[in-house]
């Protein structure tokens, strides 16, 4: 495993980011199969150089990048270029392009980052969507919310983790939401002029995720995520994801079905797919669908029978190795992104110790740093952190993590800004 001619090994070039959660998973996953792992990140040249990563990218002009990547891998050969988060999918697209690489076609993986297009695609794929518009961020709110239907879901086009994601039940709700989607994506350097929001028809059910594989034999399902808390809004945080799903086999079918046909719909053809889907009477609906594996630090408490990791399922598939058979190897496992309750400074996290020791959890880890800011949703782009279990059953392993989540003790305070006095008239 892990060899070409002779004794050299095989390369991959994985494409993060500077704060990425997914970066050490990767790089023991290809320790563990015998890969030389090389990092293009998103950094200027020169910080790079000082940090001493072998090259530094700029994920926001792609094209550029991609030109970048391409003159890398033309002097340095790899096997495999991976993207690890959304930022770098389109990128990674376009570097292997360049070289010859096997990958997703570039409007394929820029549909599964703007919304906007990823509902026109799958539309036009025959693939359910909910009803849905797009409009200016620089649009009058007021205006707009004589023509919508309700309730409704606000989203910027382009950004993740539910991330400026707002239902609104009637016409002072969506001019409030409208606004503050607007406000955040300003906060992202985005100009009204230049951004764009997208109104969707609110879809009641409960939701799942999927995590899988495209391969030329299609979509091979790795692990399917029941999410039991509701996702009603006004907000979308997500919490709780515990495999394997308790859903019935004819739905699950139903759920895999649907998310090869929206890959198909989207053009995305191989490597790792994560896919959010909303479940009611009238079938499946995606959500959300991503041309990377899943986010945060959820891969974690995947395992596999053979004794591999998801990390490493996707590595192999990549350089062209074989796939072992990816059974699940516990009963059922589970994490939970701990909910952020409120915005401020993180001063304390209480309990862990008394939190780790309930039965079936495997581990708990605060990744948001203390004495720092941190944003509650809608406006917030990280966790507090990651409960683990593992356990007989689903539910076992779903009241672990509530019984652990209830003994933590966060203290956050608020925030104080400071604003400059103008100095007195003499």
């Amino acid at each position: 495993m892990g060899q070409t001619n002779g004794n050299q090994r095989k390369r991959v070039l994985l494409l993060t980011t500077p704060a990425s959660y997914r970066t050490p998973a990767f790089l023991a996953a290809a320790e563990r199969l015998g890969l030389e792992a090389i990092q293009a990140v998103d950094l200027p040249e020169p910080l790079a150089r000082e940090w001493n990563v072998p090259l530094g990218v700029d994920f926001t002009r792609p094209e550029r990048a991609a030109e970048q990547v391409a003159a890398f891998v033309r002097e340095q050969p790899v096997d495999a270029i991976l993207p690890l988060d959304d930022s770098a999918t389109v990128l990674a697209a376009l570097a292997c392009a360049r070289v010859g690489l096997p990958h997703n076609a570039p409007d394929a993986a820029l549909a599964a980052r703007d919304k906007y297009l990823m509902r026109e695609m799958l539309a036009a794929g025959g693939v359910p969507v909910p009803h849905f518009q797009r409009f200016s961020a620089a649009s009058d709110p007021a205006h707009i919310a004589r023509q919508v239907n309700y309730p409704c879901v606000v989203k910027p086009t382009i950004l993740s983790g539910s991330r400026g994601v707002i239902r609104a039940d009637d016409p002072d709700q969506f001019v409030a939401a409208f606004a503050r989607t607007r406000d955040i994506l300003a906060s992202e350097g985005w100009a009204p002029e230049a951004a764009s929001i997208l109104v969707e028809e609110f879809l009641p059910g409960f939701e799942v995720a999927l995590e899988g594989l495209l391969t030329e034999n299609g979509l091979q399902v790795l692990a399917l995520f029941d999410k039991p808390d509701p996702l009603d809004g006004p907000f979308f945080e997500e919490t709780i994801y515990v495999t394997p799903s308790r859903l019935p086999e004819e739905t699950q079918a139903a759920i895999a079905e649907t998310t090869a046909r929206g890959a198909a719909a989207l053009g995305l053809r191989q490597g790792p797919i994560h896919a959010e889907l909303r479940i009611n009477e009238r079938g499946p609906w995606i959500i959300e669908m991503a041309g990377r594996s899943i986010g945060g630090l959820c891969s974690t408490v995947l395992e596999f029978g053979t004794g591999y990791k998801l990390e490493d399922l996707i590595l192999l598939q990549a350089v062209g190795e074989p796939l072992p058979e990816p059974d699940i190897a516990a009963p059922a496992v589970g994490v939970m992104m701990i909910p952020i309750p409120a915005s401020g400074i993180l001063r304390r996290v209480d309990g862990v110790d008394e939190a780790s020791k309930v039965p079936g959890i495997t581990g708990i880890e605060i990744t948001a740093r203390l004495n720092h800011p941190i944003a509650a949703l809608p406006e917030g782009a990280s966790y507090l952190g990651f409960i683990f279990a593992r356990a007989e059953t689903p539910a076992a392993v779903e009241a672990a993590l509530r019984e652990a989540h209830g003994r933590l003790r966060i203290r956050i305070t608020p925030e104080i800004r400071l604003r400059p006095i103008a100095a007195q008239a003499r």
